[in-house]
């Protein structure tokens, strides 16, 4: 009878045993709002343990331990978003395969140093004017290709990016070099031509939106330049007034006038530098240009390009794209 009576008493305790154990793995615990913990590299895994049982993540430390000794694997240090409660395995599961926090930063094409800040600030990674003052400052970045670059205009490639919270202005723009890095190896761009091509690309970008015709509209540059002809492009004008801080959104007849050498009214060849972040399409074009005897295009009212060969030509397709306009 002892011996009956010993037995059922190890087999309730048995039973309170794995309850407990079970209630410590499987029953979601943890915040129902959002609630961050940032676990910094090298830190081992008593240190996990304490930091998600000191942030309300983990009902035991010690189950988080054991949990670690019988799983076993690498817990990778990042920072970590919980937003609801969850089993003891669903948040060992997370950290083993670094699960991190991130927020998405869009970058499209045509996006220049000032739309970037902008995008940034925008998605709570910093400070418009730091990360400004970030992009025009770390040239050493793009020293490779430009050394003599006065900002990384033109070699931000646009992609969608994810960055940490805590990630640096020059973290994020290291990254978008390197992935501007990765496409021009991609796409062949010559090293001695890299920054003509990232210049004209620029241009191109801003000029016109159809991939079928920014070849076309890379030819018609390239054509201006051969004859000494300005090339004419509001983009680089606007560009010219946002660098002094006076774009309004409008160009005025005063900028097509300014001693800027980004008004390429009153500057013939290049402007010195990209005026935006272009894309795939708009390297490709700026790399083959479409060999024609254009010298002018102007957008109709479909939002389609125009080309012409003489200026009367270019003037007929201007009159008749503003009286559609005005309709």
């Amino acid at each position: 009878m002892r011996f009956l009576r010993f037995m059922s008493v190890l087999f309730v305790l048995a039973a309170v045993v794995g309850a407990y154990v079970a209630a410590l793995v499987y029953l979601p615990y943890g915040p129902h709002k959002e609630t961050f913990v940032d676990i910094a590299p090298g830190t081992g895994t008593p240190g996990i343990a304490a930091q998600l049982k000191h942030a309300g993540i983990i009902r035991s430390a010690t189950a988080f331990e054991v949990m670690r000794t019988l799983r076993g694997g690498a817990l990778k240090a990042g920072e970590y978003r919980f937003d609801h409660p969850a089993g003891l395995g669903e948040v060992y599961a997370r950290i083993h395969r670094g699960d991190v926090y991130t927020v998405t930063l869009l970058i499209p094409e045509g996006y220049n140093i000032f739309d970037i800040a902008a995008a940034v600030e925008a998605a709570g990674l910093g400070k418009r004017e730091d990360f400004l003052r970030a992009e025009q400052t770390d040239t050493k970045l793009i020293a490779k290709w430009n050394p003599q670059a006065t900002s990384l205009e033109g070699y931000l490639f646009p992609d969608t990016y994810r960055f940490s919270r805590h990630a640096t202005p020059l973290n994020m723009l290291s990254i978008m070099v390197k992935r501007f890095g990765q496409e021009a190896e991609r796409l062949a761009l010559p090293d001695a031509k890299v920054e003509r091509i990232v210049t004209v690309a620029s241009l191109v970008e801003k000029e016109v939106h159809m991939d079928s015709e920014r070849a076309l509209v890379a030819g018609v540059f390239m054509n201006r330049l051969a004859a000494d002809m300005p090339l004419q492009t509001d983009p680089a004008v606007a560009y010219a007034s946002m660098l002094r801080g006076t774009w309004t959104g409008v160009i005025h007849q005063s900028e097509l006038h300014s001693d800027s050498p980004y008004n390429t009214y009153a500057h013939t060849g290049l402007p010195p530098g990209p005026i935006c972040n272009p894309g795939v399409a708009a390297f490709k074009a700026a790399m083959h240009p479409e060999h024609t005897d254009f010298l002018y295009f102007v957008a109709d009212a479909n939002g389609a390009t125009r080309f012409s060969r003489t200026l009367d030509e270019h003037l007929s397709n201007v009159a008749e794209y503003r009286k559609k306009s005005a309709q």
